[in-house]
């Protein structure tokens, strides 16, 4: 579930733009979703349905919508069917704050695996390691929303009590039904547009209940010199891999450089970041080749830029952290941004 940065708004209503399209929003069939901003529709056409794929009668469904001018940012929205698709382990910058709405989600996250029923919310905090995918073969679906840290203090802060200055959550997995109806609303007044307002205020509703009834404070590290080390270690290969994404040194090399076995700087790696180098280089490239593909830029020219082998290479990775196609996805952000903001 990885995003990279939008454009941002300036007004203080929010402008709806759908960037990966898809079915009609999963538990309510009524609804075809097929304007672009509060103004009404954008074109003829509604939004694409993209991300698709069929394999042994499963079907797997995404749609991406931006929303800008919450708090000044964009904000992504994510809805989904997942039947056979598995994500990669990855990150995000944000929170991920979701719920299930039908089925059932398994995904390793902090080290454990863990399971989503419908009506579970699920909270992801930025840079923990996750994947995810169907616990069961009819698959389950999802709504999804990527708030950064900031716009969750800009939810709390007008209310009495205290508030932790980084939300932190315990249990990934938020037994709360009420909160996961008022998420799934606060969602659908977004994703659709038509009363920009009504989504900002459920949002923000929502966001501060998420905070008061289940955010604590974060717990204090315990310095150990095997936790400092490996960290340091993860954030130097980390940025040497960044900083080489087109042509990244071997295993062997970055070992040698910093004095140590590639089976120890596997271990440290993977104990800091949650996943081995190989596959952190893979979801970096792919944030990289997002942004690329947000300015315009063609899949085969993103990756060639961030180091895929070819753009197959890159549809393939693309997949599995995102879960639709990069050329669908650059379509659909044309299309979006042909579409007026809402004013």
């Amino acid at each position: 579930m990885t995003r990279t940065a939008g454009g941002s708004g300036t007004s203080s209503r929010p402008d709806r733009r759908t960037v990966l399209g898809g079915p009609r929003e999963l538990g309510d069939p009524r609804e075809a979703g097929g304007s672009c901003g509060a103004a009404g529709p954008c074109g003829a056409a509604g939004p694409r349905e993209v991300g698709g794929s069929r394999d042994g009668g499963g079907v797997d469904r995404t749609l991406w919508t931006r929303v800008s001018g919450i708090q000044g940012a964009p904000l992504d929205l994510l809805t989904a069917r997942i039947v056979r698709r598995h994500y990669a382990p990855h990150t995000h910058d944000e929170y991920a704050i979701g719920v299930t709405v039908d089925g059932l989600e398994t995904m390793r996250y902090r080290g454990e695996r863990i399971y989503s029923a419908a009506g579970s919310v699920v909270v992801v905090e930025p840079g923990e390691a996750h994947t995810g995918g169907p616990a069961r073969p009819e698959g389950f679906a999802y709504l999804c929303l990527y708030p950064v840290t900031e716009l969750l203090g800009a939810a709390t802060t007008a209310e009495p009590g205290p508030v932790p200055a980084e939300p932190h959550f315990a249990n990934p997995i938020v037994d709360d039904r009420r909160l996961g109806e008022a998420l799934r609303l606060a969602h659908r007044a977004l994703r659709l547009g038509v009363d920009p307002l009504e989504g900002e205020s459920r949002l923000l509703a929502v966001l501060g209940a998420l905070v008061r009834r289940h955010a604590v404070s974060a717990p204090a590290a315990v310095p150990t010199p095997r936790r400092g080390e490996a960290g340091r270690i993860a954030r130097t290969v980390a940025t040497r891999l960044s900083d080489e994404l087109v042509a990244p040194p071997t295993l062997a090399e970055v070992a040698a450089d910093l004095g140590l076995s590639r089976y120890q700087l596997l271990r440290a790696f993977r104990d800091a970041m949650g996943m081995p180098p190989y596959a952190w280089l893979a979801q970096h490239r792919v944030a990289r080749a997002r942004a690329l593909l947000d300015a315009g830029h063609r899949p085969s020219e993103a990756a060639t830029l961030v180091g895929f082998a070819d753009q197959a290479h890159l549809t393939r990775w693309f997949r599995r952290v995102l879960g639709v196609t990069p050329g669908a996805y650059r379509n659909s952000v044309q299309d979006s941004a042909a579409c007026p903001p809402a004013s």
